[in-house]
């Protein structure tokens, strides 16, 4: 201990006699330290932490799929569940001792406080079983929580605040309990509000900002309720295991009633049956952990914080082997005081003790100031990824798990680049030393020294040619053709309007909506949709006319509900036939428009015009006859190839039998955007379009108001913070490379001083000496090229699925890699390479 003590003192002491060493080995660990700080505290938040709940390790859920939709259909990974076939699954669970079902997804709701509010906001909803609070071990707040009698039909409705809703939205006033809240033009009652920090089952971007009883769903959606729909999967299950229960077994007897529940009750059309039981086979629920809760983040986010994570590992590589040849040139400078200690009687292992605790030291020091790096990356990766988030469910603040991991990085880096220059100093003949260390021809840490640098240049060349994949990846998603103008087009979000709205209601109401838009100065067009570009996909098996139904992945296509004039107003070109006009109304024959990719794959080789075809039925095959052909255009998933898709007049319907397909139909009619083509700005034009909307009418709700520039770069901020922050690091990594060959081609040529002086005193010019010295500083350089451009390739090869329009053996990127690293080489090795041309040869003679 004592030893210790005094190390740790000798240590501060050598530190506060070199301030410009210490500051730059700190700064340059806080760098790498810090970086990966930052990205592990995200993954924590975001993969690693539990549920806010109680013993969050008895939750499980039924399910691990999250790829389904509200019309249905065979899941293969089944997550998702329509409310009959929940409670079959319930039943058959006896080791829980609680099961909840709970929407998989918020959605959003006109919300109006009577005599309070002049116009319905926004706010997101869940609808969840009544001891949804209770599985998960929540108490209230303030009020009460949801109780079983609350989840009746017959009950009175009732709602449940989220902590943050309650202070935001009603001003944290405890009158609000008891309060009627208008949700969708129907009364609810505020009955309490869940504690701060519970944000739900799931972590995602904008919990739900209240909780409705799952048996008050048809009050809010009326006709086009999903509550009692067999085929509709839209609810997620979690469930609490009994004390000393286990779920061994529960997989697979789930699996045999989800297939038994397929084929005998699910109520899919008789059409569709034999093919429901050609894919039995591949149906299967497993039960899985959920002290997590529903990781659908996680899979959003996790590829991308793995590549980040690998990022900042190799720069904190890089910054270990600089720190590491920082140490190896100070611990040479000091060879003679470290000899003259091994001569007077200390020992190896005390020497190599001491250089690690000043190792060590450095590392605690560069891992304290690389939390305030983590926390400002933290704030820039999120301000990046999640800028058009109004409230995450995570901060940036260190936790403590954070924190035990900054200084265990901190620990093993200190180690890590403290051991070879502490293993080097004890390597060296105390004699050697004492009869003058610079007139020996042998140097021990010459090797290690541009080792460490080749590694340098080797993790630079692969960090700089990874940020140039995703940066060209980035600017082809931004930059690519997306089928319409997006230029002067503004995308206005509304909400859907109640239920209560017969279709004769909507068809007069948009039609006056769409007037009045067209009347505000400054629009030229604009149109109403279902759904905007780049932002939602409905989608539905196709049924051409007089062809054979099939039922897989090649059948389907998107598809949208749009206004009189909508390809005009997107800028989206009619190819052949026509539009949709004014004149196709409800007593028209019903058209549709396709677009190229829905001719190629259902239509190849054949004039499409004026054929039939319809959805998922093929009773109604002939339902829609195309009268036209447009461009393709990206309505989701920019970076894949344009979807089959097709486009129907809001003013047509279709009349089903099914029950389904008749609330299909009918739920397509609430718009959820207008499409303006202006010049005007947003801000300009966002409080003129909700004035004009409440005056048509005010349960119109605009949720926001966005160019399509503004909304074409939202869809790529997960990649823009990748991309930034890959590139970020990779010039951190430039520059570490480029200081770490100043100082070993600086060390190389103090210590060819003299050798230096007898080249030119025998004729060698300026020249011979610059090239002497780029020559040794460059070998190193294209060592590191000749390892690093197939470690490049290689990742490159490994992000290829995050890469759009461009392979991880992209030549251009390569190209930067390697002209950035001989750039800035060139530069670090140019500086020291002139000082020994300018050696006076009398004076490197004379030295030693």
């Amino acid at each position: 201990m004592l030893n210790l003590s005094g190390d740790f003192s000798y240590a501060v002491r050598q530190f506060r006699h070199s301030p410009v060493f210490t500051l730059t080995a700190v700064l340059t660990l806080a760098l790498g330290i810090g970086g990966t700080t930052a990205i592990f505290s995200l993954m924590h938040d975001i993969m690693l932490r539990s549920l806010p709940v109680a013993d969050p390790g008895s939750l499980y859920r039924i399910g691990a799929g999250n790829e389904c939709c509200v019309e249905g259909g065979p899941q293969d990974n089944w997550g998702m569940y329509s409310y009959p076939l929940f409670e079959r699954l319930r039943a058959a669970a006896p080791e829980f001792a609680e099961v909840t079902a709970f929407q998989s997804m918020p959605w959003r709701y006109s919300v109006l406080r009577p005599n309070i509010d002049r116009a319905a906001k926004p706010l997101r909803g869940l609808f969840v079983t009544g001891n949804y609070f209770s599985v998960f071990g929540i108490r209230p707040f303030a009020g009460r929580l949801f109780s079983t009698s609350d989840d009746a039909a017959s009950a009175a409705p009732v709602a449940v605040l989220s902590y943050r809703t309650w202070q935001m939205e009603w001003g944290a006033d405890a009158a609000a309990i008891g309060s009627v809240a208008i949700v969708q033009g129907k009364p609810f009652t505020i009955a309490g509000v869940a504690p701060p920090g519970f944000f739900g089952e799931t972590l995602r971007s904008d919990p739900p900002d209240f909780w409705l009883p799952l048996q008050q769903e048809p009050l809010i959606n009326g006709r086009d309720s999903l509550l009692r729909q067999s085929i509709s999967a839209w609810l997620r299950a979690i469930g609490r295991l009994k004390p000393g229960a286990s779920t061994a077994g529960l997989s697979a007897r789930f699996t045999t009633l989800l297939r038994q529940w397929l084929d005998h009750d699910s109520g899919y059309p008789a059409v569709w049956m034999s093919e429901i039981r050609r894919v039995l086979p591949k149906q299967n629920i497993q039960v899985i952990a959920a002290g997590n809760g529903v990781e659908v983040m996680r899979e959003d986010y996790g590829r991308s914080l793995q590549i980040l994570l690998a990022v900042c590992g190799l720069v904190l590589l890089i910054a270990c082997a600089n720190v590491a040849n920082l140490l190896i040139a100070r611990g040479m400078a000091r060879r003679t005081q470290t000899s003259i200690r091994m001569a007077m009687g200390a020992s190896r292992a005390r020497l190599i003790a001491q250089a690690l605790v000043e190792s060590v030291l450095l590392a605690m020091a560069g891992g304290v100031a690389g939390l305030a790096v983590a926390f400002a990356a933290d704030k820039t990766i999120v301000a990046l990824a999640f800028h058009t988030a109004t409230y995450l469910p995570f901060n940036t603040t260190p936790s403590v798990p954070v924190l035990a991991f900054a200084f265990g990085l901190s620990l093993l880096t200190g180690v890590v680049f403290g051991a070879a220059p502490a293993w080097l100093a004890t390597r060296r003949d105390p004699v050697e030393a004492l009869r003058g260390a610079n007139r020996s021809t042998r140097d021990h840490s010459s090797l290690p020294r541009k080792a460490l640098l080749v590694v340098q240049a080797t993790l630079s060349v692969v960090l700089v040619a990874g940020a140039a994949l995703l940066a060209r990846s980035l600017g082809n998603l931004e930059r690519q053709d997306f089928g319409f103008r997006s230029d002067g087009l503004i995308s206005v979000g509304l909400n859907p309007l109640p239920s209560s709205y017969s279709q004769e209601r909507l068809e007069v109401l948009y039609r006056n909506v769409q007037d009045r838009l067209q009347r505000v100065p400054g629009i030229e067009r604009a149109s109403l949709a279902l759904y905007s570009p780049l932002m939602d996909n409905w989608g539905e098996l196709i049924v051409v006319d007089g062809r054979p139904a099939v039922m897989n992945e090649t059948s389907n296509a998107s598809w949208d509900r749009v206004s009189a004039g909508h390809f005009e107003t997107v800028g989206q070109q009619v190819l052949r036939g026509r539009g949709i006009t004014e004149a196709d109304s409800r007593t028209t024959e019903n058209i549709a428009v396709v677009n190229e990719a829905f001719v190629r794959r259902f239509f190849p080789n054949e004039d499409p015009l004026d054929k039939h075809f319809g959805i998922d039925v093929p009773a109604y095959s002939r339902t829609w006859r195309i009268a036209g052909v447009v461009r393709d255009a990206k309505y989701t998933q920019p970076a894949r190839s344009a979807r089959p898709m097709f486009f129907v007049p809001l003013a047509q319907s279709v009349k089903y039998k099914e029950d389904i397909m008749q609330m299909l139909d009918s739920r397509s009619h609430f718009i959820g955007a207008a499409l303006l083509r202006s010049r005007l700005s947003t801000g300009a034009l966002e409080p003129v379009l909700r004035k004009a909307l409440a005056e048509v009418d005010p349960n119109l709700t605009v949720v926001n108001v966005r160019t399509m520039k503004e909304q074409i770069a939202l869809m790529f901020d997960q990649q823009r913070a990748v991309a930034g922050l890959a590139g970020l690091f990779g010039v951190v990594a430039l520059i570490l490379a480029a200081v770490g060959l100043y100082g070993v081609t600086a060390y190389t040529v103090v210590q060819r001083t003299n050798e230096i002086g007898i080249r030119m005193a025998l004729g060698a010019d300026r020249r011979d000496v610059l090239r002497l010295v780029l020559r040794g500083a460059f070998r190193m350089i294209g060592l590191g090229l000749l390892l690093g451009i197939p470690l490049a390739i290689g990742a490159g090869r490994l992000i290829a699925a995050q890469l759009y329009g461009v392979t991880g053996t992209d030549p251009a990127a390569l190209s930067v890699a390697i002209a950035s690293l001989a750039g800035c080489a060139l530069v670090a090795a140019t500086i020291p390479a002139f000082g020994a041309a300018s050696i006076d040869p009398m004076t490197a003679l004379r030295r030693e």
